[in-house]
């Protein structure tokens, strides 16, 4: 009796499942591709419930004993393609070269710039996370045709400037960015500064952990003519708008760098 009434309720329930309707009438049909169960060929037409509840999963069958899935196999399928067009972009095979005398130095993300100049050491540090703006797309105007190219990635990362001398004990600090908005510091300027200044201050000479105690002072409020005196001080020390142009480049090209390689290991981490 138990048999019998079991086979009755899993034929009803089949009925059930199977005049469900998978997409409404009542408006323009949605994508399920992302539905692991659509994926699994004939075997996977219904929905698991209580009745039916295996999902049909394929064997693992490279060894490694994880999961995979038809969906594991077509993000790999697009990881492939979408290295294979990021190579394709690519600009730079090798990195840029910083005009200056600079020494590169690259671990990961992290990348610092040093020279020496007249009994002074120049360090300037950047990471290339979180380095490219966001970007929103713009409806275009009235009588404007939308471009089909997307603009090109730039990384603008912030960067601190160390200046020590080679016979004190402290170093001078300065935290600077790339404003989203260039503003000059002076209505005669020709040229507008591309980077700013935000803080600056003095911090103990080879102490990797900076005290918090230390000054420290913002530029927002800061005198123009101070603020003016401190970017004379880079420029004098070659960190003008040049510098900063190359550090762009020589970011943008580190981040593409970093970002390739992180859809090579994601893509070997989906396969296996």
């Amino acid at each position: 009796m138990f048999s019998s009434l079991s086979r009755s309720l899993f034929t009803a329930a089949a009925r059930v499942v199977v005049a469900r309707p998978l997409l409404s009438s009542q408006g323009p049909a949605r994508a399920l591709t992302r539905s692991l169960w659509l994926h699994g060929g004939a075997s996977s037409t219904l929905r698991p419930t209580f009745l039916n509840p295996y999902r049909g999963f394929p064997a693992v069958s490279c060894g490694c004993g994880g999961l995979h899935t038809d969906g594991d196999k077509a993000f790999s399928e697009f990881l492939n393609d979408e290295i294979k067009e990021e190579k394709k972009i690519q600009k730079h095979k090798n990195l840029p070269k910083m005009s200056g005398g600079w020494e590169l130095e690259v671990n990961g993300t992290e990348a610092k710039l040093t020279k020496k100049v007249s009994g002074e050491k120049v360090t300037v540090t950047f990471n290339t996370n979180n380095s490219i703006p966001p970007s929103y797309d713009e409806e275009p105007q009235e009588g404007q045709k939308g471009g089909d190219e997307e603009p090109d990635l730039v990384s603008t990362p912030n960067f601190v400037v160390e200046v020590t001398k080679l016979e004190s004990n402290q170093t001078l600090v300065l935290d600077c960015h790339y404003p989203t908005d260039e503003v000059g510091h002076g209505e005669e300027e020709e040229e507008s500064d591309i980077f700013t200044i935000r803080e600056v201050s003095f911090q103990p000479t080879g102490d990797t952990d900076w005290k918090e105690n230390s000054y420290t002072l913002t530029t927002d409020s800061l005198d123009w003519a101070l603020y003016d005196h401190l970017m004379d001080f880079l420029s004098d020390r070659g960190i003008d708008n040049t510098f900063a142009d190359e550090l762009i480049e020589l970011s943008t090209a580190l981040e593409h760098q970093e970002y390739i390689r992180f859809l090579e290991n994601l893509n070997g981490f989906v396969k296996c």
